[in-house]
């Protein structure tokens, strides 16, 4: 792999996302009605507050003593929903219509950043036994995990199949890949569980009560014009 490449993958993993995000938020503008000129501003301002995102998280993760460039993904899992939600509410546009379509920006996005961790070196799977040196292919299996998600949710936003239940599907889904694969994560805590195990619990939590939430709500209203 180029030497430049290696050196600066972090910089065209982001460049890779924020080439995404336009794409998709000047496909999808009609829906969320977004000038053409907007699509370029949010495109670099979602990849910003990302960044800046998973890199508080880690800090505070690490209550202050984050060494320099770390970033722990479920800052961004926890994070953007509120940015999300902040957004929907400061320019009047549906709800489950910015959750839906951003939702998919952050997962390339988080896809992106996991590709930087295996071009980097970092987020290693434990050894698979002391006589080896192959590890568990942790990196890969979360690289398979996004893929596998947007295949099959892109195509169901597009349709507007999804009515705001895209971010709690990732939530939940995530939740539980997470709790798995970090059992075989090297890790600097002690045992088979680290606090990582914790925000995997959080997040399946959080996205099984918002998902169930949303299919009430929508079950009622559904209920409410069969009943007029």
């Amino acid at each position: 792999m180029p030497e430049w490449f290696l050196e600066h993958s972090l910089i065209i993993m982001l460049v890779a996302a924020a080439l995404f995000t336009f794409f998709w938020l000047f496909g999808t503008r009609g829906r969320l009605g977004m000038p053409a000129w907007a699509a370029p501003v949010f495109s670099v301002v979602h990849v910003v507050l990302g960044v800046a995102f998973v890199k508080v998280f880690a800090f505070l993760e690490s209550a202050g003593h984050a060494q320099p460039g770390a970033m722990s993904l479920f800052g961004a899992v926890f994070f953007m929903p509120a940015a999300y939600w902040a957004g929907a509410k400061l320019f009047k546009r549906p709800a489950a219509e910015v959750f839906d379509i951003f939702s998919i920006c952050m997962i390339f996005t988080l896809m992106c950043a996991r590709v930087n961790c295996l071009v980097g070196g970092c987020c290693l799977g434990r050894q698979i036994s002391s006589a080896s040196m192959l590890r568990w292919p942790v990196r890969e299996a979360e690289l398979v995990y996004y893929a596998v998600f947007l295949i099959l949710m892109v195509p169901r936003v597009i349709k507007k199949k999804t009515g705001g239940k895209v971010y709690p599907l990732y939530m939940l889904s995530y939740g539980c890949v997470r709790a798995v694969l970090e059992c075989f994560r090297e890790s600097s805590s002690p045992g088979l569980l680290h606090i990582a195990h914790i925000w995997a619990f959080i997040s399946l939590t959080l996205g099984a009560s918002i998902y169930i939430e949303i299919s009430k709500s929508r079950d009622r209203k559904s209920f409410g014009r069969k009943n007029k």
